[in-house]
């Protein structure tokens, strides 16, 4: 191959495309172009996107860079190919071809015709000894990687393993100069132990590598992939660190475990060889304790990667992603190498036909150039005039449709332009109209899951529920609620669980308001439906349709005190927008912290989830809900005094002869129901110790402010208050299943309703 004016490396990894062009200044090589574009998402995850995602890789480099007049180098893993080390017997040097040639019959398992197949010859000065490199790799997969770039019309000579691109970089940066050195180039899914003494070399991959790390924090936390690996990603900082070192530690002993398999193995066939130092590659090596863990551990030295004997790029720019991305750099670095005929090992498993294709063509067009300058010197002189003059005689009709034609498409052109730009405020009109529809039935639909999730209480009779002891009923009642508009939740859905219970907000306060439905009435947000949409402001929001409440009921009025708001990180935003919901519960049950989590917390997200609520075509989904507090009302004394004012209140209209305004009116012929016949509310029970009595005006005694109105005969002392917290998003975006099964991506498909929401 003859030197090329510029060379390109491209490896393809598992998170990333890398790339390092390298061009000739005198004798020296320097860089000059660097490239990183990360993939959406992860090839191992990817399934059937796998394709999808290099050819987009590769679509964004082309755009990107030339690659015309240079050469490009490509790598293939390691993991996909096949490697064997022989030393050879003493024969003629003419002979070693077709030794190399029997060996490899007996070494590649599989067919030769099946393969793409090439070698390296190992000799050291000191010894007679040659050990050959016998490197393999199926057709087809070869052939695919070359389509990749071949649809890209990039002229690709050279095709390489990544572990001896990874040897032909450091080799040629002198770092392998120092006795036996070991290369350990961790990447995503597999580590390369490249093991180099003098001029001989000696690989292997197992498969250990950065996700193995990740997998290890999505199993310990319960995360999905993405979250896990941006953890992994920010161990350092984290304040969680000790926790997430502690749970990748089994995978840090498996690959010390792996790593002294290989080294006791070298060593039985090396004897006299004894390995001085690591040389650390991988982005994975950004965790801060792998190093330090890898050299106490084996008890060598182990040194990072920081720069490459080339240098880099003049662009500041350019120069700072390499320095980010360095530690995984160098299989492209070694590539581009090898392109520009300074890398040590020159085996390639490029396709002998592509060779001998190249060749030819390099060849050919020298032929071809030669006849055409023969020809053209001979007619040029007489030629030339006529030719031309002729053809413009003859073509003149043609040229004046042409004009007439192109003439036309301006003059239509700029009338498409002036009926485009018209419009204008009725177009926005428009938008401003129809936007008013948007979200009218979020909080009805909204309130609808809300009370679906709870204990179901129409239809039952009183002595039914009597007869279940009150600890043991499965019952659950709406005392208050709160709404609180967040224009960027998706920050919110990142806090951890006790910073996002911080977010419960007081019951009644700005931007909130009380259940309606109840036999007390009072305090913000009380009467006959469902609270519209709020503003921070306290203000409703156009949109909102009220609804009667749904097989739930409340007591009563209950403050609770503002707890201090989380901190959240000020970084850029998600797009993402929606509520913050504080829901005040009370319940008989002693159990009521499981029944309130199990029926109510587990099934909203279970049921209202982003994906169930795209598909329902709703404008909201459940993306947590979490407890945030339960007491007993007897350990409550703030509650407690509460709720004997609200009995107090309700007294006074009743020893004045006034009827409570607040107390539900029959409708249908049926009393105890508000606004809808399958909905029961609580109606005022009349007092049984004390007050106004069944047998007269005459108190018997005085009267208890903890009885149920609901049951006479029983008390509220031993209920339990939950307060629960709910993070809901608009908008729901539809999901697409990744890779695996685990993984999904969203797809926005939904208008642009800003405006409307608040």
């Amino acid at each position: 191959m003859a030197n090329p004016r510029f060379a390109w490396g491209i490896d393809i990894g598992n998170r990333a495309l890398k790339a390092i062009k390298l061009v000739r200044e005198g004798d020296a090589l320097r860089m000059e172009d660097v490239e990183v574009i990360e993939h959406e998402q992860v090839l191992s995850n990817s399934g059937d996107n796998r394709e999808s995602l290099i050819q987009t890789a590769l679509a964004n480099f082309a755009q990107r860079h030339m690659t015309k007049g240079g050469v490009v180098a490509i790598g293939v893993s390691g993991q996909a190919s096949f490697a064997r080390f022989i030393k050879l017997p003493p024969v003629e040097e003419k002979k070693i071809p077709e030794i190399v040639k029997f060996e490899a019959i007996q070494q590649i398992p599989f067919p030769l015709d099946q393969v793409e197949w090439s070698y390296q010859l190992f000799r050291q000065s000191d010894s007679p000894d040659v050990e050959v490199g016998i490197f393999a790799m199926r057709k087809e997969l070869v052939n695919q990687q070359i389509k990749y770039f071949a649809d890209m019309d990039m002229n690709v000579q050279v095709v390489q393993m990544s572990p001896l691109a990874v040897y032909n970089a450091m080799y040629y940066d002198n770092r392998l100069a120092d006795g036996t050195t070991m290369i350990l180039d961790l990447g995503a899914e597999n580590a390369d132990l490249i093991i180099a003494d003098g001029e001989s070399v000696w690989l292997r991959s197992v498969p250990i590598g950065g996700n193995n790390f990740t997998e290890a924090l999505v199993k310990a936390f319960k995360l999905n992939f993405a979250k896990a690996e941006d953890l992994k990603r920010n161990a350092q900082t984290s304040k969680y660190a000790r926790q997430i070192f502690q749970a990748m530690r089994p995978i840090f002993a498996d690959l010390v475990a792996e790593i002294q398999r290989s080294i006791g193995f070298y060593s039985s066939v090396h004897r006299d060889s004894r390995i001085k130092r690591i040389v650390a590659l991988g982005n994975t090596f950004r965790l801060p304790t792998l190093q330090k863990y890898l050299q106490q551990n084996l008890q060598i030295e182990v040194d990072r990667l920081d720069a490459f004997s080339a240098g880099a790029p003049d662009d500041g720019r350019l120069a700072a992603v390499l320095n980010d991305n360095i530690a995984s750099m160098a299989g492209a670095y070694g590539l581009a190498l090898q392109a520009m005929d300074q890398g040590k090992i020159e085996s390639s498993l490029l396709p002998q036909e592509i060779r001998k294709a190249k060749i030819w063509k390099e060849k050919t067009k020298w032929f071809a150039l030669a006849a055409s300058v023969c020809i053209v010197a001979a007619g040029v002189k007489y030629g030339t005039y006529y030719f031309h003059n002729d053809k413009f005689e003859n073509n003149a009709p043609t040229a004046a449709k042409i004009d007439a034609t192109v003439r036309l498409a301006e003059d239509n052109d700029r009338k498409w332009k002036a009926v485009e730009n018209s419009g204008g405020p009725d177009k926005t009109r428009i938008f401003n109209v129809t936007s008013l529809q948007y979200y009218r039935d979020l909080w009805a639909d909204l309130w609808f899951d809300v009370t679906k999730s709870l204990p179901a209480q129409n239809g039952v009779a009183v002595a039914t529920i009597k007869a279940t002891p009150r600890g043991d009923r499965q019952q659950v009642f709406i005392e208050s609620f709160n709404s609180q508009y967040r224009p960027d939740i998706g920050k919110l859905l990142k806090l951890d669980p006790e910073n996002f219970k911080l977010l419960a907000q007081a019951s009644g306060g700005a931007g909130g308001g009380f259940i309606p439905g109840g036999n007390a009435g009072g305090g913000a947000g009380g009467g006959g439906f469902a609270p519209a949409p709020f503003n921070n402001d306290g203000a409703f929001s156009r949109g909102g349709r009220g609804v009667p409440p749904r097989d739930s009921v409340r007591r009563g009025p209950v403050q609770v005190m503002p707890t201090p708001a989380p901190s959240v990180d000020a970084g850029e935003s998600t797009g993402e927008r929606g509520y913050i919901l504080t829901l005040q519960l009370s319940s008989p049950s002693k159990m009521a912290t499981t029944l309130v989590d199990k029926m109510l917390v587990k099934d909203l997200v279970d049921r209202v989830s982003q994906g169930n609520a795209f598909k329902e075509g709703k404008n909201y989904y459940i993306a947590r809900a979490m407890i945030v507090s339960a007491q007993q009302i007897n350990t409550d004394e703030n509650r407690k005094s509460a709720i004997k004012a609200a009995f107090e209140a309700r007294q006074k209209p009743q020893q004045t002869g006034q009827t409570d305004p607040r107390a539900i009116q029959p409708q249908n012929g049926r009393p105890g129901y508000r606004g809808s016949d399958r909905t029961p509310t609580r109606t005022p029970a009349p007092p049984t110790r004390g007050g106004i009595g069944e047998k007269g005006d005459k108190p018997e005694k005085e009267a208890n402010p903890y009885i149920d109105p609901l049951f006479p005969d029983e008390q509220l002392l031993d209920d339990w208050v939950v307060t629960v917290v709910i993070a809901v998003v608009l908008d729901p975006k539809q999901q697409t299943p990744a890779a695996g099964g685990n993984q999904t991506a969203a797809v926005d498909v939904a208008p642009d309703r800003t405006a409307a929401v608040r």
